[in-house]
């Protein structure tokens, strides 16, 4: 059993990682509607990696006989200004939910709550690998990202990433 500390605290991260899968969708359907359909894409997949990490932490949480509390999603806000700003505020974002998994991490330690602080680290990996693949999207969008045919793409090479299940 887990502490009722941590337990909060992983339900909250569950509540972010839906709350970003929203979010993803939400930009998902921003880049169909400006017909950057690999832009699109890619966000949907991304969508469907939270949720994977929802459930994880969900099944982790169940696994160690405590109580899952699910929270009110909140309706994303920021601003779709084209495919750079929006990449922007992935990053910022991403970068969130490092934050908040960084706190899950030092709370456990915290906690003497071994098991959870090993759990974890799986997410700490995936976060560093996500902040990574953002930039380099980023990257791309500065320095090509003007042009229209570039634009074109980075769009075209965005509809090649294949979802698969996240699994712990």
């Amino acid at each position: 059993m887990i502490s009722d500390k941590i337990r909060d605290i992983l339900n909250e991260q569950i509540n972010k990682e839906f709350n970003s899968a929203y979010l993803y969708l939400s930009m998902s359907a921003y880049f169909s509607e400006i017909g950057l359909y690999g832009f699109s894409h890619w966000t949907k997949v991304q969508s469907k990696e939270e949720i994977d990490h929802g459930l994880i932490l969900y099944n982790y949480i169940l696994g160690r006989k405590s109580q899952v509390h699910l929270a009110q999603i909140q309706m994303p806000v920021f601003e779709m200004n084209g495919p750079i700003e929006v990449f922007e505020q992935i990053y910022q974002h991403e970068r969130s939910i490092t934050s908040a998994i960084d706190s899950v991490a030092n709370l456990s330690e915290g906690e003497c709550d071994l098991a959870t602080r090993n759990f974890i680290d799986w997410y700490l990996r995936e976060q560093v690998e996500e902040e990574a693949s953002v930039s380099r999207i980023i990257s791309k969008l500065k320095a090509f990202g003007a042009e229209k045919s570039a634009l074109y793409l980075i769009d075209r090479e965005l509809q090649t990433r294949e979802y698969s299940e996240a699994v712990y």
